[in-house]
C-alpha cells in the first residue's frame, strides 16, 4: 500500500462501489488488514490518521476479526482495548455512526474473550461512566457502548466453546450485569423530560436487555414470542422490588410512542414473569403485584397506546403474565380486583370482537382466563371471584365474533379464512376445554341454542331436490365447521370432576355433530366436494372424530362412560361404541370415495384411519365392522378413486399401510390371500403385458401405483409371520415382473423410484421380521432378486446420458439402491459366505455396480445432496464392517478416493453421517492395527494389497487423524464417543505419526502455552496401552473430553 489515500479510495469503492468486479478487487486487495496479524498496527495507524470514515471502518473491522479468529498475545489485547476507548473518548462524536458501532463491537468483542485473562477486561462498565458523564454525545456512546456489553455477554460465539462462552457469561452476570441495569434505571430517570430522544430509547433497550439476559444459560431462542418464567438473581431483589423499577415503566409507556412504548411493555412482561420465590417474602411480591394491577388498570381505563398494534399485542402477553406467575387467591384478595377483572373481561370482550385485528393476541387474553378457571377447585376464600360473570360471556363473544363476519359475506380465499390457519386456531380452541367445562351447563345450553337452527336449517336442505343457494349454504358450512370445531376441542379433554353430567352433555354435543354426519353427504350436498367450505367442514368433523375416539372409544372408555351411550342411545340409538365406530368409519370411507380434490382432507382421513388401524385396541374393534371387513376384499380404484390421482400417488401408501395393518391382525393366511387377490389381478395383466407397452402412460401408472400400494402393505408386517405371508405370495411367482420393470423403466424416475422404494422396505428387518427357518434358503434367495435387481438398474442408469434434473433422472435412484443393498448387507438373514463358497457372483456384482454407481458421482455431488450423502455413507460403514476385503482388493486410486471421502465427511454438519464415517475409518484402521501391525498369520492377499495403499498414499492415515483433532479441539462437537474410536485406532498404528501431529499442533499455539498443552496431551494417553480391546477403548474415550476441555480452555 503506498500511502493512505490509495487506501481510503479502496475503501471508498469497497464500501460505496455498484461495480461488482471493482468491489471484488477492493475487497481482495484489502484483505490482509483483517487476516494477517502483521498489519495490525497498520490498522492503529489508519484509525489515527484516517480522513474518510470508510477507512475506519475497514480499520475497526478489521482489528474486529482478528480479535475473533487469532489468539492474540495478552499485551496487544489489553492495547487494542485501550487504544479504543481513548479513541472513543477523544473523537466518538465526530465519527459517524456506523464506525461508533464498529468500534464498539471491537471493544465488546475483545472484553469478553479476555474477560478472565486480566482484571482490566472486568472494569469495562466503570469505564463506560466516563462517557456517561459528559455531555450528551458522549453519553449516546456510553449507553451504546453498554447495549453493545449485555448483547456480547449473551450471545454465543462460535469462535468460543459453549462452556467458556456459559463461564463468561456467568461471571459477567454476577459482576456486571445488576450495575448496568441500575445505570438504565438511573438514565431513564434522568431522562423522563427528553422526550422521544436517541438517549431515551438506548436507555430503555439498555434495561429490555439486561431484563432479557439469560440469567440461567439455557441459551433460548432469544425471538421467542413466549416468555417462561424469568430467573432474576436473588441479588437484584432490592431494586426490583422497589416501587419506582415498575413506575418508570409504565411513565415511559405513557409518554412515548411505539417502539419505545412497546419496549417499556416487554420490560414489564419480563418482570412480571419473575419467579415467585425472587421476593423477599409474600408481602413483597403482593406489593410488586399491585403495582402490576393498578398499573395495567390505568391502561384498560384510558385505552393509552393500544391502537397500536404492537403495543396491543404487548399488553396482551402482559395480562397473561399475571395468572402465570401470581396464584388465583392472590388476584382476588388483591385491593382493585372487581375494577380490573371487570376492565380485562371487557378488553377480552372487545378483542374477540376485532379478531381479524387481534387474532394473535387473543391467545394470551384466552390463556389467562383458562388458567384462572382451572385454579378454581383450589381456590380457599369467601372473596367472590366473579369468573362465572364473565367466562359465558367471553366464550358467547368468541362464537359470535366468527359469525358476524360471515352475515356481511367473507372469502374463500384460503389466505384470508381464520380456520385455515391451523396453528392458531388450534392454540386458540385449546382453551376451549377448560373455559366450557368451568360453567358447562350455561355454555353447553348456549352452544346448542346456536347450534341447533343452523342444523335445521341444513339437514333440511338435503331434502331439496332443486338449486340451492350456495352462498348462503357456505355460510351455513362455515357456522357448522366453527361448532364442530368448538364440540371438538370440549371433548379433547374429558372432565372427571362432575361426574356423570358431563358426560350426559357431551353426548347432547356429539348428538348434533353425529346427526350432521348422517345428512352431510346425501343430496346436493354431495355435489359440493370441491367446495372450499364444505371441505372446512369435513376437517372439523375429522377433529371431532379425533378427539371423540380418545374419549369415549376402546373397552376402559366405555366402562368409564356409560352415561354418554345411554344418553346417545336416547338421541340416536347409538348405545354402544361399536356402533359410533361403525358411523365414523364410514364418514372416512365416503371421504376417500368422493374426494377427488381437497387433499388436506384426503390426507387427514387416511390419517386418522391409520392411526385407529394401528392401535390394538380400536383396530380389534375395527375388524369387527361389516365396512371394514368389505373394503379389506375391495380396496382398488372402483371402490377408492382417490387412487386414480397420479398427481397424489403417495397418498396410495398410506392407505396400503392401513389396509395392511387391518389384514395382518387378524393373522390369517386365508384372509391374507383373499385381500391380495386385487393385487395379483393387476400383477397378472402387468406380468402379460409386452415389453413395448411398458413406456404407454397406462401400463406405466398402473405399475407406479402398484409399487407405492405393495409398499404400504409391507409396511404393515410387523412379524416374522406376517411378513412370511407377503413373501410367499411375491416370491417367487412375482418377482421377475419387478426385475423386467427395472430394465425396461431404467430411464423413467417415476416408475423407478416407487418400485426401488418398495424393494427397500421389502429387505428392511425391522422387528426381526425376515427370521427365516435355519433349513430356509429364503435369506439367500432373496439377496439374490436384490442383487439382480440392482444389477439391472445399475448397469442400465450408467448407460444413459446425463439429464438436466441429474438428481431426480440418476442420483436418486443411486441413493435408494445403495439403501437396499446396505438394508440387505446388514439385515443378518443371509450368510454371504455361501456365495463365494459356491462360486455364485450375486454378491460380487451388486457390491461392483454399487461401486461403479458410486464413482460415477462427484464427492462434490455426493456431499451436496444430504439424501445421497448418507445412503453412501451408511454403505461404506456397513461395507468396510462386513465385507472389508472387496474394499482392500480395489486399485490403489479407487482406495484411496473412498478413504478421503470419509475424511470429508467427517467435516460436514450433519451428525449422523459424521458418526457413520467415523465408524467406517474405525473398522479400516482396526483392521490394519489387527492385521498388519499386530498380525502374525501368514498375510492374505486383501491384507498385503492394504499395505501396498498405504505405503503408496503415506499421508492418508496422517491426514485423516489431524481431521479428527481439529474437529474434536477446534470446533463444537457433540459426538465425541464417535470420533474417539478411528482416534485411538489411528494413534496405534504409527506413535511416529501421532507424535509428528502433536509437533504440530502444539507448534500452532503461542509459546507460553505450549508446555501446558504437552501436558493435555499426556493426560489423553493416560492408562491408554497399546491394544484396541474394549476396555482400553473405553479407556481413552473417557480421556479425550477432559483433554478438549482443558485445551480449549488454555487455548483461549
Amino acid at each position: 500500500m503506498e500511502n493512505l489515500a490509495q487506501l481510503e479510495a479502496l475503501c471508498e469503492r469497497l464500501y460505496n462501489s455498484q461495480d461488482s468486479a471493482e468491489r471484488a478487487y477492493a475487497e481482495n486487495t484489502l484483505k490482509c488488514f483483517s487476516v494477517n496479524t502483521n498489519y495490525i498496527s497498520q490498522c492503529e495507524y489508519i484509525l489515527e490518521n484516517g480522513r474518510t470514515p470508510y477507512a475506519l471502518l475497514l480499520a475497526s473491522s478489521s482489528l474486529l476479526k482478528q480479535v475473533t479468529e487469532n489468539n492474540l498475545p495478552l499485551p496487544l489485547q489489553l492495547h487494542i482495548r485501550d487504544l479504543v476507548i481513548n479513541y472513543l473518548a477523544a473523537r466518538g462524536p465526530n465519527l459517524e455512526s456506523f464506525v461508533i458501532v464498529s468500534l464498539i463491537q471491537l471493544l465488546c468483542r475483545v472484553t469478553k474473550f479476555s474477560w478472565f485473562d486480566d482484571d482490566k477486561f472486568r472494569e469495562l462498565v466503570k469505564d463506560s461512566l466516563i462517557f456517561l458523564n459528559q455531555g450528551k454525545n458522549h453519553y449516546v456512546i456510553g449507553l451504546k457502548l453498554l447495549n453493545q456489553l449485555v448483547t456480547e455477554m449473551n450471545q454465543p460465539n462460535s469462535e468460543l466453546s459453549l462452556t467458556q462462552h456459559r463461564k463468561v457469561s456467568c461471571s459477567f452476570r454476577d459482576q456486571s450485569l445488576l450495575q448496568i441495569y441500575q445505570i438504565s434505571l438511573t438514565s431513564l430517570s434522568e431522562l423522563k423530560s427528553d422526550v422521544q430522544s436517541k438517549l431515551q430509547e438506548l436507555a430503555l433497550s439498555l434495561s429490555l436487555r439486561c431484563l432479557s439476559f439469560d440469567f440461567i444459560m439455557t441459551s433460548s431462542d432469544d425471538n421467542s414470542d413466549e416468555v417462561g418464567t424469568v430467573q432474576i438473581p436473588s441479588s437484584w431483589r432490592v431494586v426490583i422490588e422497589e416501587s419506582s423499577t415498575l413506575e418508570i415503566y409504565f411513565h415511559y409507556y405513557s409518554i412515548t410512542k411505539p417502539p419505545l412504548s412497546k419496549e417499556a411493555l416487554e420490560c414489564l412482561a419480563r418482570l412480571a414473569s419473575a419467579r415467585r420465590t425472587f421476593f423477599t417474602n409474600e408481602a413483597a411480591r403482593l406489593k410488586f403485584l399491585a403495582s402490576l394491577m393498578m398499573g395495567t388498570k390505568e391502561i384498560l381505563e384510558t385505552g393509552k397506546g393500544l391502537g397500536d398494534h404492537d403495543n396491543y399485542h404487548e399488553f396482551c402477553r402482559l395480562l397473561g403474565r399475571f395468572k402465570a406467575h401470581f396464584q388465583l387467591a392472590e388476584l382476588v384478595n388483591m385491593e382493585g380486583y372487581n375494577a380490573w377483572i371487570d376492565l380485562v373481561a371487557g378488553f377480552t370482550v372487545k378483542s374477540l370482537q376485532s379478531w381479524e385485528w387481534a387474532s394473535g393476541s387473543i391467545y394470551y387474553l384466552l390463556g389467562l382466563w383458562s388458567r384462572m378457571v382451572s385454579s378454581v377447585p383450589y381456590f380457599k376464600g369467601d372473596s367472590p371471584i366473579r369468573l362465572d360473570e364473565f367466562v359465558p360471556k367471553i366464550l358467547e363473544t368468541f362464537i359470535s365474533s366468527r359469525f358476524d363476519p360471515l352475515e356481511v359475506g367473507i372469502s374463500d380465499d384460503l389466505s384470508e379464512n381464520p380456520l385455515d390457519n391451523v396453528e392458531m386456531l388450534q392454540d386458540q380452541l385449546d382453551f376451549f376445554p377448560y373455559l366450557c367445562r368451568f360453567q358447562y351447563g350455561s355454555c353447553s345450553t348456549y352452544m346448542m341454542k346456536i347450534m341447533d337452527p343452523i342444523l335445521q336449517t341444513f339437514m333440511e336442505g338435503a331434502n331439496i331436490l332443486d338449486h340451492l343457494d350456495t352462498s348462503k349454504l357456505s355460510v351455513i358450512e362455515t357456522k357448522l365447521a366453527w361448532m364442530v370445531h368448538i364440540v371438538a376441542a370440549v371433548l379433547k379433554i374429558k372432565q372427571f370432576a362432575g361426574g356423570e353430567s358431563q358426560e350426559t352433555v357431551d353426548a347432547d354435543l356429539s348428538a348434533r355433530v353425529l346427526q350432521l354426519i348422517n345428512v352431510m353427504d346425501t343430496g346436493l350436498y354431495s355435489q359440493r366436494y370441491s367446495e372450499p367450505s364444505k371441505q372446512r367442514l369435513d376437517l372439523a368433523v375429522l377433529a371431532f372424530f379425533q378427539n371423540f375416539k380418545k374419549s369415549y372409544i376402546g373397552d376402559q372408555a366405555v366402562h368409564a362412560s356409560k352415561q354418554l351411550y345411554v344418553r346417545l342411545s336416547e338421541l340416536l340409538g347409538l348405545h354402544d361404541h361399536l356402533l359410533v365406530l361403525g358411523l365414523i368409519v364410514r364418514k372416512l370411507l365416503t371421504n376417500l370415495k368422493c374426494y377427488l380434490e381437497g387433499k388436506e382432507v384426503i390426507d387427514q382421513t387416511l390419517g386418522l384411519l391409520l392411526e385407529m388401524a394401528s392401535g390394538y385396541m380400536t383396530g380389534k374393534l375395527l375388524l369387527k365392522l361389516d365396512t371394514i371387513q368389505y373394503i379389506m376384499l375391495h380396496h382398488n380404484r372402483e371402490h377408492f378413486p382417490f387412487l386414480e390421482d397420479y398427481s397424489s400417488s403417495h397418498k396410495r401408501t398410506t392407505f396400503y399401510y392401513t389396509i395392511g395393518s387391518l389384514i395382518f391382525l387378524e393373522d390369517s393366511a386365508i384372509k391374507f390371500k383373499s385381500s391380495m387377490e386385487p393385487f395379483s389381478q393387476v400383477l397378472v395383466t402387468l406380468e402379460s403385458t409386452p415389453d413395448s407397452m411398458f413406456q404407454n402412460d397406462p401400463v406405466k401408472y398402473s405399475l407406479i401405483g402398484l409399487m407405492r400400494d405393495l409398499r404400504g402393505i409391507t409396511m404393515a408386517t410387523n412379524s416374522r409371520r406376517t411378513y412370511g405371508f407377503l413373501f410367499d405370495w411375491l416370491y417367487p411367482a412375482h418377482m421377475p415382473l419387478l426385475l423386467k420393470a427395472t430394465a425396461l423403466c431404467a430411464d423413467t424416475p417415476e416408475v423407478t423410484t416407487p418400485l426401488l422404494k418398495f424393494m427397500a422396505e421389502f429387505v428392511l428387518n425391522k422387528s426381526q421380521r425376515l427370521t427365516f427357518d435355519s433349513s430356509s434358503p429364503n435369506g439367500i434367495l432373496l439377496f439374490r432378486e436384490v442383487s439382480k435387481l440392482i444389477v439391472a438398474y445399475g448397469s442400465r442408469i450408467l448407460s444413459l446420458p446425463s439429464q438436466a434434473d441429474i438428481y431426480t433422472y440418476k442420483y436418486k435412484g443411486i441413493w435408494i439402491s445403495l439403501t437396499i443393498l446396505s438394508r440387505a448387507l446388514s439385515g443378518n438373514y443371509v450368510n454371504f459366505g455361501v456365495f463365494e463358497l459356491y462360486g455364485d457372483r450375486a454378491l460380487a456384482d451388486a457390491l461392483d455396480i454399487a461401486l461403479r454407481m458410486i464413482l460415477s458421482i462427484p464427492l462434490a455431488d455426493i456431499l451436496a445432496y444430504r439424501k445421497v450423502a448418507g445412503a453412501y455413507f451408511n454403505f461404506m460403514a456397513i461395507l468396510l464392517n462386513s465385507h472389508i476385503k472387496f474394499a482392500l482388493n480395489l486399485d490403489t486410486s479407487t482406495f484411496t478416493y473412498i478413504v478421503r471421502s470419509l475424511g470429508s465427511g467427517l467435516k460436514v454438519l450433519d451428525s449422523n453421517i459424521v458418526s457413520q464415517c467415523a465408524s467406517a475409518l474405525d473398522h479400516l484402521a482396526t483392521y490394519y492395527f489387527n492385521n498388519i501391525i499386530m498380525g502374525e498369520a501368514p498375510a492374505s492377499p486383501a491384507i498385503l494389497n492394504f499395505a501396498r495403499h498405504v505405503s503408496e498414499c503415506p499421508d492418508i492415515f496422517p491426514d485423516i487423524l489431524r481431521s479428527l483433532f481439529e474437529i474434536v479441539l477446534f470446533e463444537d462437537c457433540g459426538i465425541q464417543w464417535s470420533l474417539s474410536r478411528p482416534m485411538l485406532s489411528l494413534i496405534l498404528i504409527s506413535e511416529e505419526m501421532y507424535s509428528n501431529l502433536k509437533t504440530q499442533i502444539l507448534a500452532s499455539q503461542p509459546v507460553d502455552q505450549q508446555q501446558r498443552l504437552q501436558q493435555c496431551f499426556d493426560k489423553l494417553m493416560a492408562d491408554v496401552t497399546r491394544s484396541l480391546d474394549s476396555k482400553n477403548r473405553d479407556r481413552f474415550t473417557q480421556n479425550l473430553p477432559r483433554f478438549r476441555n482443558e485445551f480449549r480452555a488454555k487455548s483461549n
